[in-house]
């Protein structure tokens, strides 16, 4: 090495002894780094650079199948190399071609003397061959991409030959910005928006009587926008096409949304009948609730006043149902929320100034419509009330659990009392409430219902099926 050196450069012994003890260290580094570690020196009478020293990864791949020591190396093919060594500056990821016609990547680090001159470049080097071609196939990409639309914007300003297949407004335009082609569906919605002369020649700046603007697309590129004439709806979406850095034209789709804002208008004023529908029922419902409360004042019995208890918590808990259903506008609930808020409700107006009675829901959300939330809704009620009505009797504190699983279109709900509990029989019911319960479970909600003395208390379980049509939009 020390003789090459000597011969092809004009570096002195003292600098050939720094490289010569810097290389004794490459193959250290070229297995650390697992990459092909090489010194170069520059031949300044060549205007290029010779491998003096090289060493290879013993655990790994090397780029190189023959020795490289002694050749040259070009500007045109590791100008990285050239520059460190020219400059005395590092260079990173500096991209060159082997020896051996490898693409590569490069960092190089300049040795330097006790002078602080310059005296050769240390060289790591990887293969980057798979990234060169992902390159070259993208940039092939682009190139054909352009062209192909060059290629259809060409034909289609030349021979007008567009699909009529197209359902929206289709419009082509010069670089001029002047209209070049039209097909029947943009004459067609152009006609019906007042827009009478020939589309063909006419700058696009006087569509929509003007107010679409050919320096938007210009500006911008893409161009959406939506016009308005009386009950008439037009959006134009506009691009640009360019050839390289000059614009040779542009598209635009025209689309008819008439007949979608009618139905959004449709929807909104459904929307609102059926919210203030519900409102009115709400109010009606409150009505009658007060008028029960008036009439439970001036009873002096205990056993009318319950009736009319139960009556007001049945006729309030379809009302929170409808309460709902008018501040949103539709015709779905969450049935856990309102179980919630109605049950609380419910314990508050029958539970003693002395007693502590709580309630719990949880468990799933439950989205049910209007009928068969109100059925769900006055079996809770009567439930909740029976509770309070028997379990708590003797008791100062309690607790009532409410429990939603909704599991494949089966819904299975638990209301669960810590309570005395008691013994139920089905066929010497005699309860108007737990009557309510059977009648609505089984012919309104196709389910069943089993109660449960625990000793610890009463659990009541609930099962019916989701409707069909429910059952749908809680999938999607």
């Amino acid at each position: 090495m020390s003789k090459m050196v000597m011969e092809q450069t004009m570096l002195s012994e003292e600098d050939v002894s720094i490289i010569r003890e810097i290389s004794s260290k490459l193959q250290l580094w070229a297995d650390v780094s697992q990459a092909d570690v090489f010194i170069d020196c520059l031949i300044p009478t060549k205007d290029a650079a010779i491998v003096v020293a090289e060493a290879h990864p013993q655990t790994g791949k090397s780029l190189y199948q023959l020795p490289v020591r002694g050749e040259i190396a070009l500007r045109q093919n590791e100008p990285g190399v050239l520059h460190c060594l020219q400059t005395g500056e590092s260079v990173i990821d500096s991209r060159g071609i082997s020896q051996e016609n490898v693409n590569i990547q490069q960092n190089v680090t300049p040795i330097k003397n006790t002078k602080n001159q310059t005296i050769a470049a240390l060289i790591m080097e990887r293969d980057i061959t798979d990234i060169v071609e992902q390159e070259k196939h993208v940039e092939v990409l682009l190139e054909t991409t352009e062209q192909l639309s060059e290629t259809i914007f060409q034909q289609a300003m030349t021979e007008n030959k567009i699909p009529a297949l197209i359902h929206e407004g289709l419009l082509l335009f010069n670089a001029e910005g002047l209209i070049t082609y039209a097909n029947h569906r943009a004459h067609a919605i152009l006609i019906e928006f007042g827009h009478c002369s020939p589309l063909i020649g006419t700058n696009v700046n006087k569509l929509c009587f003007g107010r679409f603007a050919m320096e938007q697309i210009e500006q911008h590129g893409v161009v959406s926008e939506e016009f308005q004439r009386g009950n008439l709806f037009v959006k134009i979406n506009a691009v640009c096409i360019h050839r390289g850095e000059q614009k040779v034209g542009g598209i635009l789709l025209l689309r008819d949304l008439t007949e979608m804002k009618e139905k959004e208008r449709e929807i909104r004023f459904k929307s609102a009948v059926i919210k203030e529908i519900h409102h009115r029922v709400k109010n009606n419902l409150q009505t009658i609730a007060s008028l029960l409360r008036l009439q439970m004042r001036r009873s002096n019995s205990e056993e009318v006043e319950r009736v009319f208890r139960e009556s007001i918590n049945r006729i309030m808990s379809i009302s929170i149902i409808h309460e709902v259903l008018s501040q949103d506008g539709l015709d779905e609930v969450d049935c856990k929320e309102i179980f919630d808020y109605m049950c609380k409700g419910i314990v508050t107006s029958m539970k003693d100034n002395e007693q502590s009675i709580r309630v719990v829901v949880e468990g799933d959300s439950l989205f049910l419509n209007s009928r068969t939330a109100s059925s769900l809704a006055l079996i809770i009620n009567e439930l909740v009330q029976n509770a309070m009505n028997h379990a708590f009797t003797e008791a100062s504190t309690g607790i009532i659990m409410i429990g939603i699983r909704n599991a494949d279109g089966i819904v299975e709900m638990i209301v669960s009392d810590n309570g005395r509990g008691f013994n139920y029989n089905s066929e010497k019911v005699g309860n108007l409430g737990l009557e309510i319960c059977h009648t609505l479970i089984h012919e309104d909600l196709n389910g069943s219902i089993q109660f449960t003395n625990t000793g610890k208390g009463t659990n009541v379980t609930i099962s019916f099926p989701i409707p069909e049509g429910e059952k749908e939009e809680d999938d999607l």
